[in-house]
């Protein structure tokens, strides 16, 4: 028994040490998001998410100043599991009669789209003569979703952690290039909200960065957009799958008989995809009373920002420059390819 209260009283001493080293950088990442919020009150800019905000103050920060050592883990977490947390949630915003409305030709426009980008981008790096690893790697976090895609990939390329972090840098930047953009082009290009959403939702990087461009054209552009997103996210386990085997037909270990044999990989699932199912059918049922899902929404909102404005945190624009213009030449290549690509497949289908 007192091995027992032993054993109980060293688990909570270890989480007590893991909650006091996550604090000072989740203080820091929600004091972000509360100013973000300020800020658009302040200026009179409600239109203007403040997601896009947040972001920008975390960019700044991180590029002029630098991030204490002590904010990296509480930074690193909101950037991962709040950022799921507040997708989960998000589904209670959804129902799966919104899902039906991506249909069969919105679907396919998202698979297309997601294939072709993949392999232009492993193209242009190949042309441009960068590490076949790193092109792979850029073209996962371009066509699927940004960081978690890029982290996930690397179980089967085994990139070096450097060039892991460059990728992370680089979509990070140009998808928060499309989230700024995106809105700004939407009258312009007279999208419908229905079109707007899906364009969001296929070709922007991360899910953050598509619920804050496509909410600043309406809530049913944000709706589709996140829906559109999510579809094109569940595609990163087949991918990884078939990245995995083609990888596998490459790197061979050869074992203690001396024969070749392809090298076993791990295909990690998004996980919090299917969280975000669950919440789904919790709204499409009414399980949850009105006013407590109002407050979740809310609460929605305020987590992605502060998801947001670590991402902003961890973007470090010194990194873009410290491997030459080739690589980021290939970042740029795919992130106006997914972006043109996909808008003139929806031009085509929807006008």
């Amino acid at each position: 028994m007192q091995s027992l209260t032993l054993a109980a009283d060293n688990r909570s001493v270890r989480y007590w040490a893991s909650g006091q080293r996550l604090l000072p950088g989740l203080l820091f990442a929600f004091t972000l998001a509360a100013v973000a919020f300020e800020l658009r009150n302040l200026l009179g800019i409600t239109a203007l998410s403040p997601l896009i905000i947040a972001i920008v103050l975390g960019m700044a920060f991180r590029n002029t100043m630098g991030i204490p050592g002590a904010f990296k883990p509480g930074v690193v977490f909101s950037m991962r599991r709040i950022l799921r947390f507040a997708i989960v949630l998000l589904g209670l915003q959804l129902s799966f009669a919104q899902l039906v409305k991506v249909g069969t030709v919105g679907l396919a426009i998202i698979v297309v789209t997601l294939a072709c980008t993949f392999m232009f981008t492993v193209w242009l790096g190949h042309r441009l003569g960068i590490d076949r690893k790193l092109a792979q790697l850029i073209a996962a976090g371009t066509s699927v979703c940004g960081a978690s895609a890029i982290i996930a990939t690397n179980t089967v390329t085994g990139a070096s952690d450097e060039d892991v972090a460059y990728s992370v840098a680089c979509v990070t930047v140009f998808g928060s290039a499309s989230m700024l953009l995106y809105p700004a082009l939407a009258g312009l290009l007279q999208l419908t909200p229905h079109a707007f959403g899906l364009w969001a939702g296929a070709s922007i990087h991360e899910i953050a960065q598509v619920v804050a461009a496509a909410f600043q054209n309406g809530v049913a552009s944000g709706h589709f957009g996140t829906i559109a997103k999510l579809s094109r996210v569940m595609l990163l386990a087949p991918m990884i799958l078939a990245l995995g085997y083609f990888s596998s037909r490459r790197l061979q270990t050869i074992d203690g008989d001396g024969v070749e044999r392809p090298t076993p990989q791990s295909v990690p699932m998004p996980w919090f995809v299917l969280g975000f199912i669950v919440m789904m059918l919790f709204n499409t049922f009414d399980l949850i009373p009105h006013v407590e899902k109002t407050y979740l929404v809310q609460a929605t909102t305020f987590l992605l920002t502060v998801a947001v404005a670590t991402m902003g945190l961890e973007t470090d624009l010194g990194k873009l420059r410290a491997k030459g213009w080739r690589p980021l030449l290939v970042g740029a290549g795919s992130w106006l390819f997914i972006s043109t690509f996909s808008l003139v497949l929806i031009e085509l289908v929807y006008s």
